[in-house]
């Protein structure tokens, strides 16, 4: 069920957020033991953070767009993720 630090960077935000939601399906549900219920809430955290590195990572790529005078898009500048 869990993913190793490694595995959880390889998931595309797709694969994570469908993750993430099947958690949250689980959880709500109320038939998990309660173990289980604890193991997926921080699987759903860690899900939750990955996606939103994933985001927050976009968003940076989306500001660095250059743009002409005219406002069309001339580009992007390199994301620099460190």
């Amino acid at each position: 069920m869990a993913e190793n630090p490694a595995q959880m960077a390889d998931l595309s935000f797709e694969d994570a957020l469908r993750s993430l939601e099947d958690v949250v399906r689980k959880l709500e549900g109320g038939e998990v033991p309660l173990d289980e219920s604890l193991a997926l809430y921080e699987r759903g955290e860690a899900l939750r953070r990955h996606c939103q590195k994933r985001l927050d990572a976009a968003q940076e790529r989306i500001e660095k767009i250059v743009a002409s005078a005219d406002g069309t898009p001339t580009g992007t500048a390199p994301f620099d993720a460190g």
